[in-house]
């Protein structure tokens, strides 16, 4: 378990009810209801209200101000108040706000799937619009199952996913994660789904390779493939990052095997970058580090730059052509959103594809992850941290009770909410994923602002390892 609520557990805010913030919060109390949020949890005070954001900076209404460690829940990519995307935003809405996107489209749409069909891994040439994450995944899997049905496989029905794996709330992206915590009280709702072991390296035996831990737990995908592979449809998974299950990792072999695998039987392999894109792991897309092309590739969060809800996947010409037939074959894919590629959102996300292509961002960014590595070396040693991983601008540090048995605090003592109520009065937004501190920053972080957050998180941890 990750903690009473999982990986959003509630930070607290300052309890001067003469404060404007304070005022603020009573009132959101008094009518807003919080996503994966107790909201008993905020009786002692909360939610923060943020006034505004200027680079890595959020401020509140009473001037305090948090370096904001985890982009938002993982969406700010170039910093709040991004000039270049203002004024993009500010062009659009001159021009066009947004238009249905089902017998008519417009130049802001058609402009971003050239651009990500370009920039994706070769052969994903055809773009679909969606609105979120977890609407992304749906469209992969309905679009999956899909294209067999009109193959005639009809008996390809089911999906392969890893234990310990996020993909979102809605009820089929729900279906296909791994995370008790969020599927439990909706089980009976959930679709069957097969689940094989993570190939996360964080079990594996003291001075074990990773990459050969990582090949030896591919045999249990290879096995689960083997002998479902007629009712399969696909595989999902997120390349190299299982974000919300505690920021656990693996090596890129697990990926270049699994393609391998799901191409020798015929089952498409659906890589969900919705956390892991636009450059978070040191590449610009996950896949790239084990030279893949996904059948499916599903896009959000970085997409707009964390300034827009807007989501993408991308396929391949060849599932394209399996829908597109005369009207009476019915064969069309009949899925939409009403905001479908909307102007805005498409507007946000080509000026943030413009700064990946103006400025050296993923050069800029190998040279912050490597001040992070050096400045998180002070936690190695801490007796409560197990271990510091890490993937290209995602540092994560497990927490235990005992460094020797790794054996972690029991959930309900919420070490994780320790830290994060002590690093925000240190001026630090971190959300712990249960006892595992993280940080995911926006790119447009400095050394100095890098030695602020880990510093907040070092006096957080001292402050949850106390009994």
């Amino acid at each position: 378990m990750y903690g009473l609520y999982g990986h959003r557990e509630v930070p607290s805010m300052s309890k001067d009810a003469g404060s404007l913030s304070a005022a603020l919060a009573a009132r959101d109390r008094a009518v807003l209801w919080h996503p994966c949020t107790q909201m008993k949890d905020h009786e002692a005070g909360g939610p923060l209200p943020i006034r505004r954001g200027q680079g890595v900076w959020l401020e509140d209404f009473d001037g305090r101000r948090y370096l904001d460690a985890i982009s938002s829940w993982w969406v700010n990519l170039f910093g709040h108040a991004n000039p270049r995307i203002n004024t993009a935003l500010s062009a659009q809405m001159a021009d066009l706000e947004h238009v249905m996107l089902a017998g008519f489209s417009h130049l802001s749409a058609i402009e971003l799937a050239e651009r990500l069909t370009t920039i994706a891994p070769p052969g994903l040439k055809r773009c679909f619009y969606a609105d979120s994450g977890s609407a992304a995944v749906e469209v992969a899997l309905k679009m999956s199952f899909h294209y067999w049905r009109n193959q005639g496989k009809t008996r390809k029905t089911r999906f392969i996913t890893l234990e310990n794996s996020y993909h979102g709330e809605t009820l089929g992206a729900l279906a296909v994660g791994g995370v008790e915590l969020y599927r439990d009280s909706y089980g009976p709702l959930l679709m069957d789904t097969i689940r094989v072991p993570s190939p996360d390296c964080y079990e594996r035996e003291p001075g074990e390779d990773p990459a050969a831990y990582t090949a030896h737990r591919f045999e249990l995908m290879l096995e689960a493939l083997e002998r479902h592979h007629e009712e399969v449809c696909a595989v999902i998974i997120e390349p190299l990052v299982q974000c919300a299950g505690a920021m656990r990792m693996y090596e890129p072999n697990y990926l270049e095997l699994l393609r391998a695998a799901c191409t020798r039987f015929g089952v498409h392999l659906i890589a969900d970058e919705i956390a892991v894109g636009f450059g978070r792991t040191g590449t610009m897309f996950a896949c790239e580090q084990a030279r893949i092309t996904p059948d499916f590739l599903c896009l959000s969060k970085g997409l707009t730059g964390g300034y827009l809800p807007l989501s993408a996947v991308l396929t391949s010409e060849e599932i394209y052509q399996a829908f597109y037939a005369e009207y009476r074959e019915q064969k069309a894919f009949l899925h939409s959103h009403s905001y479908t590629g909307n102007a805005l959102g498409c507007r946000a996300a080509l000026a943030t594809l413009d700064i990946f292509a103006s400025e050296p961002v993923l050069e800029r960014n190998r040279a912050l992850a490597a001040v992070m590595a050096r400045d998180c070396e002070r936690l190695r040693d801490h007796p409560n941290v197990a271990e510091i991983r890490q993937r290209g601008m995602i540092v994560a540090i497990e927490l235990v009770q005992d460094k020797r048995t790794r054996k972690t605090w029991p959930w309900q003592e919420r070490r994780g909410l320790r830290v994060a109520r002590r690093a925000l009065e240190h001026g630090v937004l971190l959300r712990p994923l249960g006892n595992v501190v993280y940080f995911m920053p926006p790119y447009v972080i400095t050394e100095e602002e890098i030695a602020l957050m880990v510093e907040a998180a070092w006096l957080g941890i001292n402050t949850a390892a106390q009994d």
